[in-house]
């Protein structure tokens, strides 16, 4: 593909996933109360499902999206379950600090499986590479190998955003050394994972 046409798409693409979200809010959450590492699965969950909704626009599967759109209205309910789960889960997590272990990590599959529902389910990524895609770039004329180059760029895209905020959160989570402190982190990220559910949920 041409580069100028890639550049416009990461761009665009860089300025919309940069934005605060339901994504980004359940993204920082699990960051401050379990660390990085239990977030992986989640953020793989959530590069593979943009790459689904890419590859919806790029080959014409739009009406995909739409004769099976109460398999996705299922899919986003089940993401917001499980996001209002791990809100619960947050909010009522002991704060006790000190001891040098992290709080036990949720089912890798699990969280693998609520990436994938809060990006599949997510109305604000459908509607980027549905609707807005379309007028970035002539997807008629985009080849196999154009779709491959998108694809990377929208990794290489998400990636640097993802790991911005990562490194932001992780910094925050240093900082909770109290007890208080730690409750305060814990029900803070509840919050903003039962608001990260709500967003998803009434979209």
């Amino acid at each position: 593909m041409d580069f100028s046409a890639l550049l416009i798409f990461g761009v665009t693409l860089l300025v919309a996933a940069g934005s605060p979200g339901p994504s980004i809010a359940a993204l920082v959450a699990r960051v401050i109360t379990r660390g990085w590492r239990d977030v992986l699965p989640f953020l793989l969950a959530m590069w593979i499902g943009e790459a689904i909704w890419l590859s919806f626009a790029i080959f014409g599967l739009a009406y995909v999206a739409e004769t099976f759109h109460h398999l996705f209205v299922a899919i986003k309910y089940a993401g917001v379950a499980y996001l209002l789960y791990l809100a619960w889960r947050m909010w009522t997590a002991p704060v006790e600090t000190g001891t040098g272990e992290m709080p036990a990590a949720d089912s890798r599959l699990r969280l693998f499986l609520a990436g994938m529902a809060v990006t599949l389910g997510n109305p604000k990524i459908m509607m980027f590479y549905l609707a807005l895609l379309p007028t970035l770039i002539d997807l008629t004329s985009v080849t196999l190998l154009g779709w491959a180059e998108l694809t990377v760029t929208m990794v290489l895209v998400l990636i640097a955003v993802d790991a911005a905020w990562m490194v932001a959160a992780a910094q925050a989570r240093r900082l909770l050394k109290s007890s208080r402190a730690m409750r305060i982190a814990n029900r803070t990220s509840a919050s903003m994972m039962a608001g990260a559910a709500a967003a998803i949920a009434t979209r």
